[in-house]
């Protein structure tokens, strides 16, 4: 996905990397509308779902979707999260999180997004992303209408 952003930057994304937990599951379920904006999505990005599983489930719940599963102790899930957007290449991923561990991953992401929705968001994460949304649905929409996007952000 490539998006030039006036007076901004031009974002060209390869890879969505999600945190799980408060971003794309409330309470461990990934809700029907997300299931159906992951799999749209999946036609522009590859997505990677990174969570330290604290439900234990994330795995199962996935297995129908087009994501990859990179799953870690949840002690480091920070550093964890910051290596696989480091590894994917930073400039072309876009992260999505509401977490503590969401930070350093958000910091050096081409494009973050904070969400706040039910399971709410991290204080200090607003400080690090590029755009803050109410909800999972507003935040991945934004990536299937680029002009949302574009108008949040331009210089």
């Amino acid at each position: 996905m490539k998006i030039d952003i006036p007076g901004y930057k031009i974002l060209d994304l390869t890879y969505l990397v999600l945190d799980y937990n408060g971003t794309i599951a409330v309470d461990g379920d990934i809700p029907e509308d997300m299931r159906v904006c992951l799999k749209k999505l999946a036609e522009r990005f590859k997505i990677y779902v990174v969570t330290a599983d604290t439900h234990g489930n994330a795995r199962a719940k996935c297995a129908d979707l087009p994501v990859q599963i990179c799953t870690f102790p949840s002690a480091d899930a920070a550093h964890a999260k910051k290596e696989i957007v480091e590894k994917l290449g930073c400039d072309r991923c876009v992260c999505v999180g509401n977490g503590r561990n969401d930070v350093l991953m958000c910091r050096i992401a081409g494009l973050s997004i904070a969400v706040m929705d039910t399971e709410g968001m991290y204080a200090r994460l607003t400080a690090e992303a590029d755009v803050c949304v109410r909800s999972m649905q507003e935040g991945l929409g934004l990536l299937m209408n680029e002009k949302r996007l574009i108008a949040t952000l331009r210089g």
